[in-house]
This record gives structure tokens, C-alpha cells and sequence, in this order.
């Protein structure tokens, strides 16, 4: 049996963040706006545009915009004091997956009682309905916008944890690419190689089916074809909503068959050293899926040939390395750090980080079972 779940409305295209007003109007009267603080004070941005359709419409809202990178267990629980003090009825993200993973767990906070680690992290534990959820894209790379994931760093223990619910999906996503231009080349390389470990960990994973198949491989495609092009001029309006499609196609993907290692280990590496999350799976991706290649080396042949690369002639296990050259190629090209060492890692964090992510819920759909020895070896692979 296979499911494939997503939000029931979701907008893709340039001026869609209008619609933010008249989908709010269905579901209440206030709505408490999640965002950075980066973004709440950016004159005519995202935040700005999402107050002006919310007004349009007749809501009313408060803001909280204390959403960290790596949203952290302390700023779901700020968010959740604005939430009740305010007696919203409604929640709009507005940014990248912080701020929708953080909307998130504030509407988890609201409707459920106990600490969200110790009583939700897992798979599909939640038992109430959330405050109906509207998130509005600003970055292409998570496409938190779109999945059941809630994830979370728990600031006690330095850990992530996510919180996987049909129940945290969104009722409507927004994926409007003029909400996009103006972000710096830098985030713009990690968050596409982020939608692009996406793409590639589900279309390989033992959960795949069909339906993710096709979604996941279009969505490595047009990263393929879209994202030099988007770090090169974050102006460049085409390849801004090519990205945002290649974004959302992977994020329906994964949300369905699974993710792998890649993100087992990016969660220890963003749990532990804060480290953002797209550069985390950036620099691991080729080297797990170097190590999966013997699984299915059709599957990694396909990923090679969306990649632009020719495979003609070559054999079974040629053609499949060639997927890990033209990830490679592409990482370097759009500036991606090619060692965990340039970001802080210790050897001495390896084990530890190893330990943990054989516990995350991830790595039990990579399509390769490992041992510890072998997540500690990727781990010193990647340094």
C-alpha cells in the first residue's frame, strides 16, 4: 500500500501571494503570522505583502517573528504565548522551512498538551486537529510547505527531533517565485541543493512507488536546468518559479516515500552545531549516495541522464556514477563547502552525531541497511 499526501490547495505562480486574504476569510477571523525577524521588517516584502492580502480580505493578525534557523523547541513555545495572548484562530507562515516547521509546532503546541519531544516526535502520534495552517514560500529548497514534517531542535538535549502527522499539513501552500528574487546567492545555492536532496534520497528510497517516481525525477530535472542559473542572477524571474516547481515536486515526493541517510545525519549535523540545514545535506549527499549506488544503479542511471549527463554506451554501474559526478559538479558550482571540516565538525562529534542518526526516523527508509561502523564512515567521508 502507498499514500500520497499533500496540502488540498496549493498556488504556484508569480502574484499568488494575494491569495493568502480570501483562503484566510474560510478559516477564521485572526491569524498569528510566523516569520523571521529578517523578513518582518523588510519594507515591501513577503511579510508586508501577506499583511496588505490579509487586510484586503478582513483579518486581522498579530506577529511573532522570533523564528530562528534551525527553529528551536524555545521559539515554538514564544510563538504559542503570541498565539493564545492574541486569540488567533489561524496560523500564516511566511519564509523558508524554520518558519513553516515552527508554525507548525505552535499549532501542535496549541492543540496538544506535554512537551513536543517527549510526547510527539515520531510517527503520526498526534490525536488532535491543528489550527488551520496557511504557508506562503519564500525560499526553494524545503518545501516544509507541503510535507506532514514538523521539525524541531530540542535547545536541552542539542538534538533534532521531527514530528511526523497527517495532521501537520497545511491547509494551502503558496509558492509564488517574486516572493523569491531578492534572496542572496548563498541561501539560494543551499536551499536548491536541499529540494535536490530531497528529489534524490526519495526516488531511490525502499518506500518509492510510482506516483514519487514521477514527481521526484521532474523535480531533479529542473533543479538540474534552473538552479546555476538562480544563484547566478537571483533576479532571473524564469528560473526563480523553475526552482520553485523543482522544490515543490520533490517535497510532494519525500513527504511520501521517505527520505534516507542524507538527512538522518544533516539532522545531528544542524542538532549539534546549528549548522544550516541545506549545506548539512549538500555536503553528505554524494557520499551516501555513492555508498546506496549498489542498490539500484537503474534508479542513480535516471538521476544521471535528469542531470544532463550522457550515458550512452556505458554500463550498469558507469552510467550510476555519473549521478554522483554531476551532484558533485553542481554543489561546487553554486559554491556548496565540500568537507565537514571547513563548517566545524570535529572528529571526536562523528560517533556521537553516528549514534543518533541511526535513531532518526529517516534512515529506516534508506534503500541501504547499515551498521553504526558504516554512518560513522560516511561521516569521515564527508570531512
Amino acid at each position: 500500500m502507498a499514500d500520497f499526501l499533500c496540502p488540498s490547495v496549493n498556488f504556484i505562480g508569480r502574484g499568488t501571494v494575494a491569495e493568502v486574504g480570501p483562503r484566510a476569510a474560510m478559516f477564521g477571523t485572526k491569524a498569528l503570522i510566523v516569520c523571521d525577524g529578517f523578513l518582518a521588517k523588510l519594507e515591501g516584502g513577503p511579510v508586508a505583502k501577506v499583511k496588505d492580502a490579509l487586510t484586503s480580505s478582513g483579518i486581522k493578525f498579530a506577529v511573532y517573528d522570533g523564528v530562528e534557523p534551525n527553529p528551536k523547541d524555545t521559539n515554538v513555545a514564544a510563538g504559542l504565548k503570541v498565539y493564545k495572548a492574541e486569540n488567533c484562530d489561524m496560523i500564516v507562515t511566511v519564509g523558508g522551512g524554520s518558519s513553516h516547521d515552527c508554525g507548525k509546532g505552535i499549532g501542535i503546541s496549541a492543540t496538544h498538551d506535554g512537551d513536543l519531544y517527549e510526547n510527539y516526535a515520531g510517527i503520526e502520534l498526534l490525536t488532535n486537529e491543528l489550527p488551520p495552517i496557511i504557508s506562503v514560500n519564500t525560499t526553494a529548497g524545503t518545501a516544509s510547505e507541503v510535507t506532514r514534517h514538523c521539525v524541531i531542535t530540542n535547545t536541552a538535549k542539542k538534538v533534532k527531533f521531527v514530528i511526523v502527522s497527517w495532521r501537520n499539513l497545511p491547509k494551502v501552500s503558496i509558492n509564488d517565485p517574486e516572493l523569491m528574487v531578492a534572496k542572496p546567492a548563498g541561501l539560494t545555492a543551499a536551499t536548491g541543493m536541499d529540494a535536490l536532496t530531497h528529489a534524490v534520497e526519495c526516488y531511490v528510497t525502499k518506500d518509492a512507488n510510482p506516483a514519487t517516481d514521477a514527481v521526484a525525477i521532474h523535480s531533479v530535472k529542473l533543479i538540474g536546468k534552473y538552479l546555476r542559473r538562480a544563484v547566478a542572477n537571483g533576479a532571473d524571474i524564469e528560473a526563480r518559479e523553475g526552482m520553485a516547481y523543482g522544490s515543490l515536486l520533490a517535497g510532494m515526493a519525500f513527504n511520501n516515500a521517505g527520505l534516507g541517510y542524507v538527512h538522518a545525519m544533516a539532522h545531528q549535523l544542524g542538532g549539534l552545531l546549528d549548522m544550516p540545514h541545506g549545506i548539512a545535506n549538500a555536503v553528505l549527499l554524494p557520499h551516501v549516495e555513492r555508498y546506496n549506488l549498489m542498490v539500484n544503479p537503474e534508479k542513480f542511471a535516471d538521476i544521471a541522464v535528469a542531470l544532463g549527463e550522457n550515458i550512452d554506451g556505458l554500463g550498469k554501474m558507469e552510467a550510476a556514477e555519473k549521478a554522483i559526478d554531476a551532484i558533485v559538479r553542481l554543489s561546487k558550482d553554486v559554491g556548496i563547502p565540500q568537507g565537514l571540516s571547513q563548517l566545524g565538525v570535529k572528529e571526536s562529534d562523528i560517533e556521537p552525531m553516528a549514534k543518533l542518526a541511526m535513531q532518526d526516523g529517516n534512515a529506516g527508509t534508506n534503500p541501504r541497511v547499515g551498521k553504526l561502523e558504516d554512518i560513522i564512515q560516511l561521516f569521515k567521508n564527508a570531512m
